[in-house]
């Protein structure tokens, strides 16, 4: 009796401490764009203060450890320093897939929402930074639902992380309960996925949001599934897609996203300075080309490419762009 009040006193404090510590939701939320336009948000700049690291602003933001690496090459992730200016890349291609459920782009390592509306109401999309699986562990592609949500989950590790950890010299239980060790965090929803345990779940470690760092599942900071969590219904549409490169149309412009690759000859790690194939952007221009009069400038193409930022830049010619501009 004294071992389970005890039990239910340090399952109080773990709850009220995970509230006290989680920040607000930063979902970036954006009014679903017309057809014929692809392209959301805006990059923003602001200004670190002395306490704020890459990883804690990208959180306050919505945006994930690479995403914010990338945009910030030249900047310190542990200490920017006060009054360091610093991009919020928080502009977006929407991904080539319906605008329904839920899609996620293991490219970018974000997850886009589109919730259902009542009449009457603006559409919205929802865009949130996940981790996604390491090339030994590739997150599924394909067309999926949600099949059972759980809250605050028991972690039945599979046997092949039980033999990994194992090796490792940091074996772990048969099953985690919940609480603080937990690395599935309080909610789960797990996914129709043959041939494994594949979940969309928080974590416990939101330090690695933004990375390619799972066996599998997709991973979000606990704010962000929670939200999704109570909204999104079982039986609910996912999509996965890896789509290095996005291409779309935003104001007459034609502009292209482009993300690193993770390379075939790396052992797990994600490699940021790996350009995608130029097929991709092929491929991807080649879906929306026909759908606006500009015409692409190849040596900014070329330039966006080997970048790799993972911001959309535009690839029209300027000429041809601002002719457009004054037919309208």
């Amino acid at each position: 009796m004294v071992a389970g009040r005890g039990c239910s006193i340090i399952r109080i404090g773990w709850l009220i401490g995970w509230l006290l510590l989680s920040p607000a939701v930063a979902a970036l939320s954006f009014p679903l764009p017309p057809a014929g336009v692809d392209v959301v948000g805006e990059i923003k700049q602001v200004k670190a203060d002395r306490d704020d690291t890459l990883l804690g602003l990208g959180r306050r933001y919505g945006i994930g450890y690479e995403e914010m690496r990338r945009a910030n090459p030249s900047v310190d992730v542990w200490l920017p320093g006060a009054g360091t200016e610093i991009v919020i890349p928080s502009r977006y291609v929407l991904p080539d897939a319906p605008r329904e459920g839920i899609v996620v782009n293991i490219a970018e390592m974000r997850l886009y929402y589109y919730p259902e509306t009542e009449d009457g109401d603006t559409p919205q999309v929802e865009t949130y930074p996940i981790s996604v699986g390491r090339m030994d562990w590739n997150t599924p592609l394909g067309q999926s639902r949600i099949t059972e949500k759980t809250e605050d989950p028991y972690w039945f590790p599979p046997e092949s992380i039980l033999t990994e950890r194992a090796e490792q010299g940091r074996p772990l239980p048969d099953a985690v309960p919940p609480g603080p060790e937990n690395p599935l965090g309080r909610h789960k929803m797990r996914l129709d996925i043959p041939g494994g345990a594949y979940l969309i779940h928080g974590t416990n470690e939101p330090r690695g949001i933004g990375m390619r760092v799972t066996h599998g599942c997709i991973r979000m900071f606990p704010e962000d599934v929670e939200s999704l969590f109570n909204r999104v219904s079982s039986g609910a549409s996912v999509r996965i897609v890896n789509q290095p490169v996005k291409a779309g149309w935003a104001i007459g412009e034609l502009l292209i996203e482009a993300h690193p690759v993770l390379p075939p000859e790396a052992e797990n790690a994600y490699d940021p300075m790996k350009s995608p194939p130029m097929r991709n952007a092929v491929e991807a221009i080649s879906a929306v080309i026909d759908r606006g009069a500009a015409r692409v400038d190849h040596q900014r193409l070329v330039r966006v490419m080997d970048a790799a930022s993972g911001m959309p830049a535009a690839i029209s010619r300027r000429n041809e762009v601002s002719s457009i501009a004054r037919e309208r």
